[in-house]
């Protein structure tokens, strides 16, 4: 799943300035410092502080004329490509669109419990242990996407609850059967049956039930 796309707002603090230049090439503190109009020593703060963040990286060096010490280069990190892009949920949004005028409800939720299981399969290892140990994982699954939840045990059956939004809240609204494949994905990771009894509405909140039978 795509990380959320860093925001407007930090684009425009000084560190997402830098961040910008960095998105158009390789650069050095005092060509950073030039361009944001700060000291050296300010803008190595800045990116000191970027680099903590995983956001840039520090790859390769410039030499100089002279017998000056070569300038490091600063770019952006590869893991943080995704944090740039707004693509994914319009792309998506089209895609669950065409899906949907191109086959029958019963087409559309089969498709999408096979993309849950495709992605049980890259998740890893299944745990092991108890029902209530496997629910937890896959709990921790659902959060390592952006999902915050809690597991709650009641009579016949453990939930999984989201706290917060359903991390894929924005096509949700339009396109539910979505949640069918997160039911397939957590299935196969518990290794029990799962059932989605998601909420829906202006909040999405994700609920998944396991029974203890199972």
């Amino acid at each position: 799943m795509p990380t959320p796309a860093l925001s407007r707002r930090f684009l425009e603090t000084t560190r997402g300035r830098i961040v910008s230049l960095l998105r158009r090439g390789r650069a050095s503190v005092e060509e950073l410092a030039r361009t944001v109009g700060l000291t050296d020593n300010a803008v190595r703060s800045h990116l000191t502080t970027l680099e903590r963040d995983g956001l840039i990286r520090q790859e390769g060096v410039r030499r100089t004329p002279g017998a000056g010490k070569p300038a490091t280069l600063y770019e952006i990190h590869p893991d943080a490509d995704a944090l740039f892009s707004r693509a994914f949920q319009p792309v998506l949004e089209a895609l669950l669109d065409e899906l949907r005028d191109s086959n029958t409800t019963q087409d559309g939720d089969d498709l999408m419990h096979r993309v849950g299981h495709r992605l049980a399969r890259v998740m890893g290892r299944a745990p092991v242990g108890d029902l209530g140990s496997r629910v937890a994982a896959g709990a921790a699954v659902l959060d390592s996407l952006g999902g915050v939840t809690e597991v709650e045990k009641t009579e016949g059956a453990f939930l999984i609850r989201g706290c917060g939004a359903c991390p894929l809240s924005p096509a949700t609204a339009r396109h539910p059967e979505l949640c069918g494949a997160i039911e397939a994905l957590l299935s196969d990771y518990v290794g029990a049956p799962v059932r989605e009894r998601c909420q829906r509405g202006e909040r999405p909140r994700c609920t998944f039930e396991v029974s203890t039978a199972a």
